[in-house]
């Protein structure tokens, strides 16, 4: 299990620290309202919000040492305000494994304070303590505030993605 980040320093400006930590069981009712809204951002809500098995399985998945995927949290004295899953999987282009950053979310009242760059650079660590040297994600393009943070801490390859359910 990924270990803890030691908290951020406070701003200054009166806001309570961020911790970023590997989320724990206990987590699950502050955790699903940040990933109702992540799903929510991208569009799965209402008559096309995800299959309840997912979000269950997609839990347990955090928790079981035998599946390759893990969830930070950014706790804020209790309160979680961000998340962010990722997974390690084979590459064809390296020897050893990359991680996929595959969601990140941030509550709207705590955007541009720094909870979305903490929970990245989370990701980073647990991927360098696993050995790994590569963290990859996707997001839309019309993405523009979350853009702007990546086109400062990743590089963009220019590749487009397509998928296809089968």
């Amino acid at each position: 299990m990924p270990g803890s980040m030691p908290a951020s320093p406070s701003s200054g400006r009166g806001e309570p620290v961020i911790e970023i930590r590997p989320v724990r069981p206990t987590d699950y009712d502050a955790w699903l309202p940040l990933w109702d809204g992540y799903n929510e951002f991208y569009g799965r809500a209402g008559a096309t919000a995800l299959d309840p098995a997912i979000t269950e399985t997609t839990w347990k998945r955090f928790f079981d040492p035998g599946e390759p995927v893990f969830a930070l949290v950014a706790d804020t004295g209790g309160s979680l305000e961000g998340l962010a899953h990722y997974l390690y999987h084979r590459s064809t282009t390296r020897v050893e494994p990359v991680c996929y950053l595959q969601d990140l979310y941030t509550t709207p009242a705590r955007r541009g304070h720094g909870i979305g760059r903490a929970l990245i650079e989370g990701a980073y660590a647990e991927a360098r303590r696993a050995g790994l040297q590569r963290v990859y994600w996707q997001t839309q393009e019309s993405n523009t505030p979350g853009r702007r943070l990546y086109e400062r801490i990743a590089r963009h390859h220019g590749f487009i993605v397509y998928s296809h359910d089968v």
